[in-house]
């Protein structure tokens, strides 16, 4: 988990190393009475500046997104409100985001995080081999509507290959694209639980028994349907799955 968040760090310090190769934490200088003056370099200030940055990017650029809507969602067909809870949800989320995404934070470790801390690149050079692999990633998930629709918007001319694509247009693109992947499994999810509903209600309409809660009745079998199939085995498999189609 720390290696994966060191290196989507690594991707928003394009620039730090403009000035100095390295980055110095601490600067003694003699003040001329025997004494010394301790600074903090202004990089690492930048760097711990961008380290704010990376919720965003664990929640914009990786599967995180995706799995977490469709865990809601699965949450909300099954009629539980708070069970399981949202801190549960955004656990699994997360780990689940890790497990996915090793493949490519390896690459970006193996690639570009490695190479300079061994001073064998810059850290310019470092930053854009570490776009690499993320950028592998979201092309794959990303359709070529939503960004021919972003390269629209932005008035960029027509791409002749992925690598033309910007990031600037990339990352909404891959965003887009994960909200509707993630709204069309939740569509699935939603169908059985919803025949079981209206079972019920169709049930308990022709016996009269109106002022009874459907939700009440169609809850203890929406729970047994999901436990007889194994709907963990098969969300998670199916969700961890669908990225490397």
């Amino acid at each position: 988990m720390k290696r994966g968040l060191l290196l989507l760090g690594l991707m928003l310090l394009p620039g730090l190393a403009a000035a100095v190769p390295g980055l110095t934490a601490i600067t003694v200088t003699p003040d001329g009475q025997g004494g010394e003056t301790w600074s903090v370099s202004i990089q690492i200030v930048a760097l711990m500046t961008a380290l704010t940055l990376l919720p965003a990017l664990l929640l914009m650029m990786t599967s995180f997104a995706r799995i977490l809507i469709v865990l809601s969602i699965l949450r909300q067909a099954l009629g539980l409100m708070q069970a399981p809870s949202s801190q549960i949800l955004i656990g699994l989320s997360l780990f689940l985001t890790f497990f996915i995404m090793a493949p490519v934070f390896d690459r970006i470790y193996s690639e570009a995080l490695t190479p300079y801390l061994d001073e064998k690149i810059s850290l310019p050079q470092a930053a854009e081999r570490a776009k690499q692999p993320l950028r592998q990633f979201m092309l794959g998930q990303t359709r070529e509507a939503d960004i021919a629709m972003f390269a629209r918007i932005g008035k960029e001319a027509e791409y002749q290959t992925p690598a033309d694509v910007p990031f600037t247009v990339l990352v909404p693109a891959f965003v887009t694209s994960e909200l509707k992947t993630a709204f069309q499994i939740g569509f699935l999810l939603f169908i059985p639980f919803l025949i079981i509903d209206l079972v019920v209600a169709s049930v308990l309409m022709s016996m009269g028994m109106m002022m009874l809660s459907p939700m009440i009745i169609s809850l203890p079998f929406k729970i047994m349907l999901f436990v007889l199939v194994d709907g963990w085995n098969l969300i998670i498999g199916t969700l961890a799955s669908s990225f490397y189609l």
